[in-house]
C-alpha cells in the first residue's frame, strides 16, 4: 500500500521499464482501494503537491517524481544541470527515473519509425522513409535529479509577480478568465444567497452563453482566490453543468485543480480536503482519466495567470 513517504527506485536496467509501468499502476490502484479517507486524501494531495511543483510534466511523470522522490521542487538531467545550472550532481545520488519521448522521423501508416516499420506488416510507401515527418513513436525511461541532489551555484531567482498576497493574485485571475471567456461576479456577503455555498458556476451566463461564476467577498482575499480558481475550474472541466450522478466526483476535480493552482501562486491550500469516496472503485483507466484532466486544466490557467 503506498503512503506519503513511500520511495521506489529503478536501478535494474533489465526490468526499469515494467516496473516504472508497475508502479503507476499500483498508484492508481491503491488509490482506488483506500477505504481511510484520511489517508486517501493525504496520498492524493501529496500527487497533487508534485503536479503543483511539475505542472507541466504528464501525469505519468508526476507519480514516478512522487513515488521516487516526494520532496523533489527542481528536477533536471546530469548533463542540464552542469552546463546550464553550474550545478553537480553529488557523489552517491540515485536518478529519478521518468518517461521521455522518443522522437524520429515516423511512418504516416503505422506511426513507427523507420527500424520498427521496416519489421512490421505496414505497407505504407507513397513516400520513403527520409521524407517522412519526425514525430513521437515512444517512449523511453530517462534519469533526472532533484535539485536537492546537486551541489554548486545557486539558481537564479525567478522575476515573478505571484506571491501568496491574495490581493494580488486576485486581479490577475479576474483579468484570465476575461481572456477564458468566463464572466465572474465578486457579490458582498450582505447580498449573497447561496447560503454556506462560498462560489457558484452557472454553465451559461449571456448571450454569447459564456459559463458565468459568482464568488462570494470577504476579508480573506486567499481564501476569495481560491474559490474563484475551484469555480473556473468548473467552468472549463463541466461547461455543461453538473449533474447529481457526478456532483462529488467533479467537486474533487476542481478543488484539486484549486489546490494545484494556489499552491503553484504560493497560496496556503493546506487545508484542503478531497472526498475521495466518490471515486472508489472507478476503474484505473477512469481515475487516470480524471488525474489528466486535472492536470490540463491546472496547467491552463497556470499558463494563463503566468502571461499577466
Amino acid at each position: 500500500m503506498v503512503t506519503e513517504q513511500a520511495t521506489v527506485s529503478f536501478d535494474e536496467y533489465d526490468t526499469r521499464t515494467d516496473e516504472m509501468h508497475r508502479t503507476i499502476e499500483s498508484w492508481l490502484s491503491d488509490l482506488q482501494q483506500l477505504t481511510d479517507e484520511a489517508r486517501a486524501s493525504a496520498e492524493f494531495k501529496a500527487w497533487l503537491t508534485i503536479q503543483s511543483k511539475f505542472h507541466e510534466y504528464s501525469v505519468n511523470n508526476t507519480l514516478l517524481i512522487k513515488q521516487q522522490c516526494p520532496n523533489a521542487t527542481k528536477v533536471a538531467g546530469y548533463r542540464t544541470w552542469q552546463d546550464e545550472f553550474d550545478r553537480h550532481v553529488s557523489k552517491g545520488e540515485s536518478a529519478i527515473w521518468i518517461w521521455a519521448p522518443t522522437i524520429t522521423k515516423k511512418c504516416p501508416g503505422c506511426g513507427n519509425g523507420p527500424s520498427y516499420h521496416a519489421k512490421s506488416e505496414c505497407e505504407f510507401d507513397d513516400t520513403p522513409p527520409d521524407e517522412w515527418d519526425r514525430g513521437i513513436v515512444g517512449f523511453t525511461p530517462v534519469p533526472v535529479f532533484d535539485i536537492s541532489q546537486t551541489e554548486g551555484e545557486p539558481l537564479p531567482e525567478l522575476d515573478t509577480d505571484v506571491s501568496g498576497d491574495g490581493s494580488t493574485l486576485l486581479p490577475t485571475l479576474l483579468e484570465t478568465a476575461e481572456t477564458l471567456d468566463i464572466d465572474v461576479e465578486l457579490v458582498s456577503p450582505d447580498a449573497w444567497s447561496y447560503g454556506r455555498a462560498r462560489g457558484v458556476c452557472f454553465p451559461s451566463g449571456d448571450q454569447r452563453n459564456r459559463p458565468h461564476i459568482l464568488v462570494k467577498r470577504h476579508a480573506n482575499e486567499a481564501a476569495v482566490t481560491h474559490t474563484l480558481v475551484h469555480e473556473l475550474a468548473h467552468a472549463l472541466l463541466h461547461p455543461g453543468g453538473i449533474n447529481t450522478d457526478e456532483k462529488a466526483k467533479r467537486e474533487v476535480e476542481a478543488e484539486s485543480v484549486a489546490y494545484i493552482v494556489s499552491r503553484y501562486c504560493g497560496l496556503d491550500a493546506d487545508n484542503a480536503a478531497f472526498y475521495l469516496a466518490s471515486w472508489h472503485r472507478e476503474e484505473t483507466v477512469e481515475l487516470i482519466v480524471r488525474l489528466k484532466r486535472i492536470r490540463e486544466t491546472a496547467r491552463q490557467l497556470i499558463k494563463n495567470i503566468d502571461s499577466w
